[in-house]
């Protein structure tokens, strides 16, 4: 029989997808007073991997990665799934979205994204938010796996994640970490 026991903190991050780059500094600002200082802060990624968000934020698309200074506690993906929804909703313009903004925890075994989408491979937390993992760490990297949508399987993303990863292992103080 296992013993239950509370596991790591996390990194918390936020991707942000956006078209004006305004939107996106009031956005960042406003997830920087929500969560603190941002520890890593990525230049803007151009985002072509789908047409999905074209009609409703325009384009060119682009996106900035932020993680949190402060580590959080696992279970933060539902407030955090929620407050990123309410800040989406402050900078509407035109009943439209300006930015998109998908937390996820980063873990040293894996990267998982909030969503409200439920979907075989999602597992439901609470307050209508759902787990996704989305990339694994295998082999020195974060993989990707047959879910993982394109963009967070790119060499790019990829590449940060492994990057944050080191970061939150500097971080990290947890029993058998």
């Amino acid at each position: 029989m296992g013993i239950p026991a509370l596991p790591c903190e996390v990194m918390l991050f936020s991707s942000v997808l956006f078209g004006d780059s305004a939107m996106a500094d009031k956005a960042i600002a406003a997830l920087k007073e929500t969560y603190g200082r941002a520890g890593y802060q990525s230049e803007p990624i151009p985002f072509s991997f789908t047409s999905y968000y074209r009609e409703e934020m325009g384009s060119p698309l682009y996106r900035v990665l932020l993680a949190f200074d402060i580590l959080a506690q696992r279970d933060c993906l539902p407030e955090a799934k929620t407050r990123s929804n309410e800040i989406e909703d402050m900078l509407k313009a035109g009943g439209k979205r300006t930015v998109n903004l998908d937390p996820g925890i980063l873990s040293m075994e894996n990267i998982c994204l909030a969503t409200t989408k439920p979907y075989s491979h999602r597992i439901y937390l609470r307050k209508g938010i759902w787990a996704e993992i989305t990339l694994i760490y295998k082999k020195d990297s974060y993989q990707a796996l047959p879910w993982t949508y394109p963009d967070y399987a790119s060499p790019e993303l990829i590449s940060i994640f492994n990057e944050l990863r080191n970061l939150y292992k500097e971080k990290l103080r947890c029993p058998g970490a």
